[in-house]
C-alpha cells in the first residue's frame, strides 16, 4: 500500500525531505507542496510537483495521508494541529515547538485524532552518534560517567530566519535540540540538573555560542557545546567510561578507543615521578602494558531509516522510533536551559 505526502515549507529542509523520500522510500510518493512564497511554489512546479494554492486546498486533498512540515519553528504548532485535525499523519521538523507547552497541545491533538505524529530527529542516525551509542549500549568501555558532545563552526552568526527570536532562532533550539535528543536517547535516566551558558556574541536577538551542562540521576554528567566562533575545534565526542576512553574527532568519524587492560596491575612507586608536568605521581604516564588501543566500532546508518520507520508504523503497526513523548522531555530540558541562563544558576529538575 502506497502513501502520498505533501510538504509544507519548501525551503532547504523541505527540498531535502522531497529528494530523500523520492530517491529512497518507494512506499511514499511526494505529490505536492504548499509554501507562502511564490518562488518556492514555482520551484516545486519545476520539479514536477503540484503547488497547492492554499493550506486549505492541501488539507482537503483526500489523496494526501502524510504531511511533512518544514517551516520556521514559530509556525509549527498551528500547522501540526490543523493537519492532524484534517485527518493527516504528520512529520514535523525539529524543534517541533518553541516550548513544551506548545508541544503538549500538539500531542493532545494527535491523541484526539488518532493520527501518527512524529518529529524529524534525523541526527539519531548520524554515524558519529551511533558509534558512541554502540560503545555505551554494549558497555565496550564499562560504565560511562562523563560525555562531551560538541558541534563547532566559525562562520560567526546564525543563518537567515534562525537569527530571529520571533521565529524560534538561536543555537539552543537549532542544534541544541539535536544534541540533547541524542544524549537523552542514549542515557536512560532522568535529567536532574540543567546549567546553561547561552552567549549572544554576534546577535542582538538569539544565542549563538552556548554550553549546556546536564546531570543525570544515574550519575552521568555531560557537557554539550554549540559554537559559531571556534577556530580550533575540540573532538566531536569525548566519552569517559570506567574502563577506558573513546574519541570521535570529527564528522568523518576518525577516532579511537583506549581500553584498560584489567588483568594488568599497575604499581605505585614511593618516589615522586618527574614529568613534563613537574613532580607528580597522579599525572605521570600510565605504563603502556596497562592499556590497549582499539578502533571505533563499525556502524551502518542512513537518515532515510526515519521514513522507513514511518511507513512500517502505518502499514504494519511497528513501534514509532521518534516518539512525541521523547520530544516533550527534550523540550522540557530546553525550557529549563533557558530558565537556567536567565537566572545564571543550575536548575534542579526531574525530566
Amino acid at each position: 500500500m502506497g502513501h502520498k505526502l505533501a510538504i509544507i515549507g519548501f525551503g532547504g529542509m523541505g527540498g531535502w525531505h522531497c529528494q530523500n523520500i523520492t530517491e529512497k522510500i518507494d512506499e511514499i510518493t511526494v505529490k505536492g507542496v504548499w509554501d507562502i512564497r511564490e518562488e518556492a511554489r514555482e520551484k516545486a512546479k519545476g520539479q514536477g510537483l503540484y503547488a497547492y494554492s492554499s493550506l486549505d486546498e492541501l488539507l482537503n486533498d483526500d489523496e494526501i495521508d502524510i504531511v511533512t512540515i518544514a517551516t520556521p519553528y514559530d509556525f509549527h504548532k498551528q500547522l501540526v494541529i490543523d493537519c492532524l485535525e484534517a485527518g493527516k499523519n504528520v512529520v514535523c521538523e525539529k524543534p517541533v515547538a518553541l516550548n513544551s507547552a506548545e508541544l503538549v497541545e500538539m500531542i493532545n491533538a494527535s491523541k484526539r485524532t488518532g493520527k501518527l505524529f512524529s518529529i524529524h530527529q534525523n541526527r539519531r542516525w548520524d554515524k558519529d552518534y551511533r558509534i558512541i551509542k554502540e560503545i555505551v549500549d554494549k558497555e565496550m568501555l564499562g560504565t560511562p560517567y562523563f560525555i562531551e558532545s560538541r558541534v563547532q563552526g566559525s562562520r560567526g552568526a546564525m543563518h537567515g530566519w534562525r537569527g530571529h527570536k520571533i521565529n524560534g532562532g538561536g543555537m539552543l533550539l537549532d542544534w541544541g535540540v539535536h544534541l540533547i535528543d541524542q544524549l537523552m536517547n542514549m542515557i536512560h535516566s532522568p535529567v536532574v540538573c540543567v546549567d546553561a551558558h547561552l552567549q549572544s556574541i554576534f546577535s542582538d536577538e538569539v544565542d549563538d555560542n552556548i554550553k549546556v551542562f546536564l546531570y543525570f540521576e544515574n550519575g552521568v554528567s555531560a557537557v554539550l557545546e554549540m559554537a559559531t566562533n571556534c577556530f580550533i575545534n575540540h573532538p566531536r565526542w569525548h566519552l569517559s567510561c570506567t574502563d577506558g576512553t573513546a574519541v570521535v574527532e570529527d564528522w568523518s568519524c576518525k577516532g579511537k578507543m583506549v581500553q584498560l587492560n584489567t588483568n594488568a596491575e599497575m604499581e605505585w612507586a614511593d618516589d615522586i615521578v618527574y614529568t613534563e608536568a613537574g613532580p607528580t605521581r597522579t599525572m605521570a604516564p600510565r605504563p603502556a602494558f596497562t592499556t590497549k588501543e582499539l578502533p571505533l566500532p563499525e556502524v551502518q546508518t542512513d537518515w532515510s531509516d526515519y521514513y522507513k520507520n514511518i511507513v512500517d508504523v502505518l502499514d504494519n503497526g511497528a513501534e514509532l522510533i521518534v516518539k512525541p513523548e521523547q520530544a516533550l522531555r527534550v523540550m522540557r530540558v530546553i525550557d529549563t536551559a533557558f530558565e537556567s541562563n536567565t537566572k545564571r544558576e543550575g536548575i534542579h529538575c526531574n525530566i
